[in-house]
Protein backbone atom coordinates (compact mmCIF):
# COMPACT_ATOMS: atom_id res chain seq x y z
CA UNK A 1 0.00 0.00 0.00
CA UNK A 2 2.98 2.31 0.38
CA UNK A 3 3.86 4.92 2.97
CA UNK A 4 2.33 8.34 3.54
CA UNK A 5 4.63 11.35 3.38
CA UNK A 6 3.76 14.96 4.10
CA UNK A 7 5.77 17.80 2.60
CA UNK A 8 5.23 20.89 4.74
CA UNK A 9 6.06 23.97 2.71
CA UNK A 10 7.18 26.83 4.96
CA UNK A 11 9.84 28.56 2.91
CA UNK A 12 7.97 31.76 2.09
CA UNK A 13 9.20 35.21 3.04
CA UNK A 14 5.97 36.31 4.80
CA UNK A 15 6.01 39.69 3.05
CA UNK A 16 2.29 40.34 3.52
CA UNK A 17 2.43 39.30 7.16
CA UNK A 18 5.29 41.69 7.95
CA UNK A 19 7.36 39.19 9.96
CA UNK A 20 8.02 35.44 10.07
CA UNK A 21 4.47 34.10 10.28
CA UNK A 22 5.59 30.52 10.99
CA UNK A 23 6.89 31.74 14.35
CA UNK A 24 3.81 33.80 15.19
CA UNK A 25 2.06 32.55 18.32
CA UNK A 26 -1.47 31.18 18.48
CA UNK A 27 -2.40 30.64 22.12
CA UNK A 28 1.21 30.04 23.12
CA UNK A 29 2.20 27.78 20.21
CA UNK A 30 3.80 28.84 16.96
CA UNK A 31 1.98 28.46 13.67
CA UNK A 32 4.47 25.85 12.46
CA UNK A 33 4.45 23.90 15.72
CA UNK A 34 0.68 23.58 15.47
CA UNK A 35 1.04 22.20 11.94
CA UNK A 36 3.70 19.69 12.93
CA UNK A 37 1.90 18.58 16.10
CA UNK A 38 -1.24 17.71 14.16
CA UNK A 39 0.65 15.78 11.48
CA UNK A 40 2.87 14.06 14.05
CA UNK A 41 -0.21 12.73 15.83
CA UNK A 42 -1.89 11.37 12.70
CA UNK A 43 -1.64 7.59 12.73
CA UNK A 44 -1.44 7.28 8.92
CA UNK A 45 1.39 9.78 8.45
CA UNK A 46 4.73 7.97 8.29
CA UNK A 47 7.22 10.74 7.55
CA UNK A 48 7.28 14.52 7.31
CA UNK A 49 9.61 16.53 5.08
CA UNK A 50 9.86 20.13 6.26
CA UNK A 51 10.85 22.74 3.68
CA UNK A 52 12.09 25.98 5.18
CA UNK A 53 13.69 29.21 4.10
CA UNK A 54 17.36 28.49 3.35
CA UNK A 55 18.50 30.53 6.36
CA UNK A 56 16.35 28.46 8.73
CA UNK A 57 16.74 24.97 7.31
CA UNK A 58 18.19 23.32 10.41
CA UNK A 59 16.78 20.15 11.88
CA UNK A 60 17.61 20.73 15.54
CA UNK A 61 14.63 22.90 16.40
CA UNK A 62 12.23 20.28 15.06
CA UNK A 63 13.92 17.11 16.32
CA UNK A 64 11.18 16.76 18.95
CA UNK A 65 8.89 15.62 16.13
CA UNK A 66 10.01 12.07 15.39
CA UNK A 67 8.23 11.98 12.03
CA UNK A 68 10.17 14.99 10.74
CA UNK A 69 12.88 12.98 9.00
CA UNK A 70 14.21 15.72 6.72
CA UNK A 71 14.49 19.50 6.87
CA UNK A 72 15.51 20.97 3.53
CA UNK A 73 15.94 24.49 2.10
CA UNK A 74 13.24 25.68 -0.24
CA UNK A 75 13.48 27.57 -3.50
CA UNK A 76 12.53 30.94 -4.90
CA UNK A 77 8.96 29.87 -5.67
CA UNK A 78 6.54 27.50 -3.99
CA UNK A 79 6.89 24.97 -6.79
CA UNK A 80 10.68 24.94 -6.31
CA UNK A 81 10.17 24.25 -2.62
CA UNK A 82 7.71 21.42 -3.30
CA UNK A 83 10.18 19.90 -5.75
CA UNK A 84 12.95 20.10 -3.15
CA UNK A 85 10.77 18.29 -0.63
CA UNK A 86 9.59 15.73 -3.17
CA UNK A 87 13.17 14.60 -3.75
CA UNK A 88 13.25 13.38 -0.12
CA UNK A 89 10.20 11.10 -0.17
CA UNK A 90 10.21 7.38 -0.92
CA UNK A 91 9.91 6.43 -4.59
CA UNK A 92 7.40 3.58 -4.30
CA UNK A 93 4.74 4.44 -6.93
CA UNK A 94 2.01 3.66 -4.38
CA UNK A 95 3.30 6.09 -1.77
CA UNK A 96 0.90 8.86 -0.82
CA UNK A 97 2.46 12.32 -0.90
CA UNK A 98 0.61 15.18 0.78
CA UNK A 99 1.61 18.82 0.30
CA UNK A 100 0.57 21.10 3.14
CA UNK A 101 1.02 24.83 3.68
CA UNK A 102 3.12 25.60 6.73
CA UNK A 103 0.80 28.57 7.22
CA UNK A 104 -2.32 26.42 7.82
CA UNK A 105 -1.91 25.67 11.53
CA UNK A 106 -5.37 24.28 12.31
CA UNK A 107 -5.37 21.28 10.00
CA UNK A 108 -7.50 18.56 11.56
CA UNK A 109 -6.97 14.82 11.68
CA UNK A 110 -10.18 13.99 9.85
CA UNK A 111 -9.33 16.32 6.97
CA UNK A 112 -5.96 14.63 6.51
CA UNK A 113 -7.69 11.25 6.63
CA UNK A 114 -10.20 12.27 3.95
CA UNK A 115 -7.44 13.32 1.59
CA UNK A 116 -5.37 10.17 2.17
CA UNK A 117 -8.39 7.91 1.62
CA UNK A 118 -9.29 9.66 -1.63
CA UNK A 119 -5.71 9.53 -2.92
CA UNK A 120 -5.54 5.79 -2.35
CA UNK A 121 -8.75 5.33 -4.32
CA UNK A 122 -8.38 7.95 -7.05
CA UNK A 123 -4.70 8.95 -7.25
CA UNK A 124 -5.10 12.68 -6.57
CA UNK A 125 -7.32 14.67 -4.22
CA UNK A 126 -7.73 18.17 -2.83
CA UNK A 127 -9.97 19.58 -0.08
CA UNK A 128 -12.32 22.32 -1.22
CA UNK A 129 -14.96 24.67 0.14
CA UNK A 130 -17.85 26.11 -1.87
CA UNK A 131 -17.65 29.82 -2.64
CA UNK A 132 -20.41 31.69 -0.84
CA UNK A 133 -20.12 35.07 -2.56
CA UNK A 134 -21.17 35.99 -6.08
CA UNK A 135 -18.08 36.00 -8.28
CA UNK A 136 -17.44 38.33 -11.22
CA UNK A 137 -14.91 38.03 -14.04
CA UNK A 138 -13.42 41.52 -14.47
CA UNK A 139 -11.17 43.01 -17.15
CA UNK A 140 -9.87 46.59 -16.99
CA UNK A 141 -12.34 47.46 -14.22
CA UNK A 142 -15.31 46.27 -16.26
CA UNK A 143 -17.36 43.18 -15.37
CA UNK A 144 -17.16 40.66 -18.21
CA UNK A 145 -19.59 38.18 -16.73
CA UNK A 146 -20.94 36.66 -13.55
CA UNK A 147 -19.57 33.18 -12.95
CA UNK A 148 -21.74 30.23 -11.97
CA UNK A 149 -21.18 30.07 -8.23
CA UNK A 150 -22.38 26.49 -7.81
CA UNK A 151 -19.34 25.26 -9.77
CA UNK A 152 -16.72 27.37 -7.97
CA UNK A 153 -14.73 26.19 -4.96
CA UNK A 154 -11.85 27.42 -2.82
CA UNK A 155 -8.99 24.96 -2.59
CA UNK A 156 -7.13 24.15 0.63
CA UNK A 157 -4.25 21.93 1.65
CA UNK A 158 -3.16 19.23 2.21
CA UNK A 159 -3.32 18.33 -1.44
CA UNK A 160 -2.58 14.66 -1.97
CA UNK A 161 -1.19 12.49 -4.75
CA UNK A 162 0.18 9.06 -5.42
CA UNK A 163 3.92 9.32 -6.05
CA UNK A 164 3.34 7.93 -9.54
CA UNK A 165 0.90 10.77 -10.30
CA UNK A 166 2.84 13.72 -8.91
CA UNK A 167 6.27 12.79 -10.25
CA UNK A 168 5.48 13.13 -13.98
CA UNK A 169 3.45 16.29 -13.34
CA UNK A 170 6.40 17.99 -11.62
CA UNK A 171 8.78 16.78 -14.31
CA UNK A 172 6.58 18.09 -17.13
CA UNK A 173 6.23 21.48 -15.44
CA UNK A 174 10.01 21.73 -15.02
CA UNK A 175 10.64 20.73 -18.63
CA UNK A 176 8.13 23.30 -19.90
CA UNK A 177 9.26 26.04 -17.51
CA UNK A 178 5.71 26.21 -16.19
CA UNK A 179 4.90 27.47 -12.69
CA UNK A 180 1.63 27.27 -10.79
CA UNK A 181 0.43 28.15 -7.32
CA UNK A 182 -0.67 24.61 -6.49
CA UNK A 183 0.26 21.04 -7.35
CA UNK A 184 -3.21 19.93 -8.41
CA UNK A 185 -3.09 22.26 -11.40
CA UNK A 186 0.18 20.62 -12.48
CA UNK A 187 -1.48 17.21 -12.36
CA UNK A 188 -4.46 18.58 -14.31
CA UNK A 189 -2.09 20.08 -16.89
CA UNK A 190 -0.34 16.72 -17.29
CA UNK A 191 -3.67 15.07 -18.08
CA UNK A 192 -4.47 13.73 -14.61
CA UNK A 193 -7.82 13.85 -12.87
CA UNK A 194 -8.11 15.36 -9.40
CA UNK A 195 -10.99 14.44 -7.13
CA UNK A 196 -12.26 16.70 -4.35
CA UNK A 197 -13.13 16.07 -0.72
CA UNK A 198 -14.88 18.40 1.74
CA UNK A 199 -12.55 20.98 3.24
CA UNK A 200 -12.72 22.56 6.67
CA UNK A 201 -13.70 26.17 7.37
CA UNK A 202 -11.28 26.32 10.31
CA UNK A 203 -8.35 25.28 8.12
CA UNK A 204 -7.45 28.90 7.40
CA UNK A 205 -4.21 30.14 5.91
CA UNK A 206 -2.25 32.71 7.89
CA UNK A 207 -1.49 35.54 5.46
CA UNK A 208 -2.08 38.77 7.36
CA UNK A 209 -1.61 39.58 11.09
CA UNK A 210 -5.37 39.66 11.63
CA UNK A 211 -5.52 36.00 10.61
CA UNK A 212 -3.83 35.12 13.91
CA UNK A 213 -6.85 36.49 15.75
CA UNK A 214 -9.18 34.40 13.59
CA UNK A 215 -7.14 31.30 14.37
CA UNK A 216 -7.26 32.05 18.09
CA UNK A 217 -11.05 32.13 17.94
CA UNK A 218 -11.12 28.71 16.28
CA UNK A 219 -8.68 27.30 18.84
CA UNK A 220 -10.97 28.45 21.65
CA UNK A 221 -13.95 26.76 20.01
Amino acid sequence: MGKTYVIVVAAGRSLRFGSDKQNALIRGKTVLDRVLESLQQHREVDEIVLVLNEKKAEHGQYSKYSKVRKVVPGGLRRQDSVTAGFKEVGTDPENVVLIHDGARPLVKQDLVSRVIKAVRKKGAAVPVLPIQDTVKSVRENIVEKTLERSRLYRCQTPQGFRYSVLKPALEKAKKDGYYSTDEASLVERAGGRVTVVPGDYTNIKITFPEDIHKAEVFVEE
